[in-house]
């Protein structure tokens, strides 16, 4: 299936269960909304699904590693070195998403879609483009192809995975750094307002990143209407990657889970090669990353939690999922009036319009 393809295969989330869910929730033996978010989570559940009733049985997180050439430039703190030992740990549970995932019982896929160095853990899946990409300060990340075969190998990863919702995460030193670079093209923003210190830089290294994204934009001349355009111009294997795993989760009707900052870039990727795709979207936290909130206003979405979380990784995506199996609980198991012997008629005033909100309140 190739790209176009692939986006022609997201349809829009099927109303007739969204209103059979929102129907049920009006049932439920409950004041209205009074479940806020999780009753959301439950029609949007129905709509992605087709089905009423749903449950959270196999969560899944996909990480995608992948070196970014512009660390030459001095943009993070970090050595090169850290991907590929990150991402090996990874699969051993030695890291924070993973820590969270072996906590939870949820399954995880480590896919090296550009390390730079020959990975001898077999728990890491080889999807290998490149050893890197290039410097986006001298030139483009990647060949339109490459960025289209990192997309393809994302999307049938995730169609080809076996799990009833997706979590999306990465690795890989520099990514703030091509993040940003993408967010601010496809936001038209300046790139002050997008970037953010990473895993935490020194002043003049943060002046430096800024520089050298702008320089990247300023070099490459991205075309913000051509995502794909942008990705290779300025973007990495890793975001290239998760932006086809959104739309394969998209495509395959199933929920799946937004992290943080790299990730919401990438999930606005998909979101502008398929507006259908974004129904599909849950935030997870809201990330500390500046840009975060720009990309998230742009799809009109909001983060469930806020934690100050900015780990990455895929951290966000098995917090997430609990509240999603408590969504669907929710609505599965709950009993409504009927069921639980109460006379719901006392609401039928306070059903006409809002009734909770209190004018002023903070």
């Amino acid at each position: 299936m190739d790209l176009q393809e692939l986006i022609n295969s997201i349809t829009p989330l099927d109303k007739p269960a969204m209103d059979a869910a929102a129907k049920r929730q009006a049932e439920l033996a409950k004041p209205p909304g009074s479940l806020g978010r999780l009753e959301d989570l439950s029609i949007q559940m129905a709509g992605i699904t087709g089905k009423l009733h749903n449950h959270i049985e196999k969560a899944h997180l996909l990480v995608f590693a992948a070196d970014n050439g512009v660390v030459v430039e001095g943009v993070s703190s970090a050595p090169q070195s850290v991907t590929l030992q990150q991402t090996v740990n990874l699969t051993r549970a030695k890291t924070g998403a993973s820590a969270l995932c072996k906590h939870f019982g949820d399954e995880i896929t480590v896919c090296d879609v550009g390390v730079n160095a020959d990975i001898k853990e077999p728990a890491v899946l080889n999807k290998k483009i490149a050893y890197g990409t290039q410097n986006i300060a001298k030139g483009p990340a990647m060949t339109r192809e490459q960025a289209l075969t990192a997309i393809q190998i994302g999307a049938e990863l995730a169609q080809s995975t076996d799990a009833d919702v997706f979590g999306i995460g990465e690795m890989g030193i520099g990514n703030t750094t091509t993040s940003s670079a993408v967010l601010a093209v496809l936001l038209n923003l300046d790139v002050e307002t997008v970037t953010g210190r990473g895993g935490g830089i020194t002043d003049d290294s943060f002046t430096k990143k800024k520089q050298v994204i702008s320089q990247a934009i300023a070099i490459n001349q991205p075309n913000p209407s051509d995502v794909v355009d942008v990705l290779s111009k300025v973007g990495g294997f890793d975001i290239a990657a998760m932006c086809g795993a959104f739309l394969g989760a998209a495509a395959s009707h199933r929920p799946v889970v937004i992290d943080g900052f790299i990730s919401v870039v990438a999930a606005l990727c998909a979101s502008r090669l398929c507006p259908n795709a974004t129904a599909y979207f849950i935030p997870s936290h809201a990330s500390y990353e500046i840009g975060y909130e720009k990309a998230m206003q742009a799809m009109d979405l909001q983060p469930i939690f806020l934690l100050g979380m900015r780990l990455g990784e895929g951290s966000g995506c098995p917090l997430a999922f609990r509240v999603l199996d408590a969504a669907c609980a929710v609505l599965n198991g709950m009993a409504t009036f009927d069921q639980a012997g109460i006379n719901d008629d006392y609401l039928e005033e306070i059903r006409q319009g809002d009734q909770f909100t209190v004018e002023g309140a903070k």
